[in-house]
């Protein structure tokens, strides 16, 4: 029996030999539900939920209706006591991993390519960035500091001026750039700006 402790830095090395450039950001909260993980790529952002052995689908349904807002594509990760039910559970637009032991060694099959979610939530997806990550997006697309308003505003703002296929590569710099050693100090420096 596979728990999650046993499966998560095997996949994420098995994802980094698959999709080359990433970035795995664990535990990120999303609406009312937390991805066990999520994948940066290039010019787009992955939802991974891991179902392990141990796991039941009781909070399931919520949660894919979570991932369905903030990501482009969204992956199960399912242990082998879910491997032959898990497509009854997930959008058809879902990518399905299964994971089982195989001797000392954790293997991955992808049983279904994920395909991109048409749910998307540009608001819910530029919602991860940080007030200083969207200020340097506002910057590298000329647009004006808003400085005195807050993030909802700007992100409206984003929205109406960056084109997607631009802002998805934005977002994913910034979230291959972000440092959480620096934050809170790049944060107090920005609210001081705003003053």
């Amino acid at each position: 029996m596979l728990y999650d402790k046993d499966i998560r830095e095997p996949l994420f090395e098995f994802l980094e030999e698959r999709y080359g450039k990433v970035r795995i950001l664990e535990e990120k909260q999303m609406g009312r539900s937390r991805a066990d993980a999520v994948m940066v790529l290039e010019d787009a952002l992955a939802g991974i939920e891991i179902k392990s052995d141990a796991d039941t689908y009781a909070r399931l349904r919520r949660q894919v209706k979570d991932y369905n807002r903030f990501f482009d594509f969204n992956f199960v990760v399912a242990g082998s006591t879910h491997g032959g039910h898990i497509k009854e559970h997930v959008p058809e637009w879902w990518g399905i991993i299964t994971v089982e032991q195989l001797g000392s060694q954790v293997d991955f099959y992808v049983l279904r390519e994920a395909k991109e979610n048409p749910e998307v939530d540009w608001k819910g997806k530029l919602g991860f960035l940080w007030r200083p990550e969207l200020a340097r997006i506002q910057d590298a697309n000329r647009m004006p500091k808003y400085r005195d308003k807050g993030k909802r505003f700007v992100i409206e703002k984003i929205l109406e001026r960056v084109p997607k296929e631009i802002l998805g590569r934005q977002i994913s710099e910034e979230l291959f750039e972000r440092d959480y050693t620096e934050i809170e100090d790049e944060i107090r420096e920005y609210r001081r700006g705003r003053r």
